[in-house]
């Protein structure tokens, strides 16, 4: 059975998570250069984990992240910590291999996590945690929107040394007035 599709952008579509990708997700987070960025590369991880980690998250606010042209996998991403009371939530987002980054998928999923949180769920402040070393996703949250609003100082250490974990946000109207002018630009 083919994915099932939630959110849907121009070269990705967000799906529902399948057990069949276990293997996949096992492979990703069993290479350095993907979980580093996570903070999680000390977790060791098995297929039937990944499998018992998927049927886990059904009907959650995690999505297979799936490129269009093939219907593959190429990552995956969530919506977690939402408070409908105080119109908040997280977001968190990886691309599994190197081939498939900097080819701003990331942005597009992004995107589409926020039009879902901000329309959807009506919240009003999205954030996420990033580290140090991941310039280009800093870039890339920046790009969109996001702020820094603090970091926790050498809180993770990978790759030899101790990196601040930065923590970034964005308000509705912040993000809306971004893609407003973004709109505008590309109708010029």
């Amino acid at each position: 059975m083919g994915y099932i599709k939630k959110l849907e952008g121009e070269h990705i579509y967000l799906a529902v998570p399948k057990v069949e990708d276990a293997a996949i997700y096992a492979k990703w987070f069993s290479d350095f250069d993907t979980t580093d960025g996570l903070g999680n590369s000390a977790m060791v991880v098995t297929v039937e984990a990944e499998e018992a980690w998927i049927q886990k998250i059904q009907g959650s606010l995690q999505f297979a992240i799936i490129r269009k042209e093939d219907n593959t996998l190429i990552g995956n991403c969530q919506i977690l910590g939402v408070k409908h009371i105080r119109q908040w939530a997280e977001v968190g987002l990886f691309i599994g291999e190197e081939e498939n980054r900097g080819k701003k998928y990331g942005q597009e999923v992004l995107r589409l996590l926020l039009e879902f949180a901000f329309g959807t769920f009506h919240l009003h402040n999205v954030m996420l945690r990033v580290f140090a070393f991941n310039e280009r996703g800093i870039h890339i949250y920046q790009k969109i929107g996001f702020r820094e609003f603090g970091r926790r100082r050498e809180s993770y250490y990978a790759k030899g040394r101790f990196w601040d974990e930065i923590y970034m946000d964005i308000l509705k109207e912040e993000y809306l007035k971004t893609e407003k002018k973004k709109q505008e630009t590309a109708q010029k």
